[in-house]
């Protein structure tokens, strides 16, 4: 396991601990910075309007986004991920 990895698993660890609504708030809003916090919303919405079928362009001049960020997110769930997202 590389160094990444380890972080990503760690992180996922911390995450996992995580039980209720407000606790989550919390170590987002402590973890994040205010940009970051508004950029996740978004791409959970790329997958979202990507899953059902909207053109990439379209998504890119709803959300005042580049399309390279919505081909982006794309590419993620030809990799099979987001199963979660729909």
């Amino acid at each position: 396991m590389n160094n990444s990895q380890r972080k990503l698993r760690l992180l996922i660890d911390e995450i996992m601990k995580i039980n209720d609504r407000k606790t989550m708030e919390n170590f987002l809003l402590g973890l994040l910075t205010p940009q970051e916090i508004m950029e996740l919303p978004t791409r959970i919405e790329i997958v979202k309007l990507l899953k059902k079928g909207i053109p990439q362009v379209q998504i890119a001049k709803k959300l005042g986004i580049g399309v390279a960020t919505v081909t982006r997110g794309s590419t993620e769930i030809k990799k099979g991920r987001f199963i979660n997202i729909k």
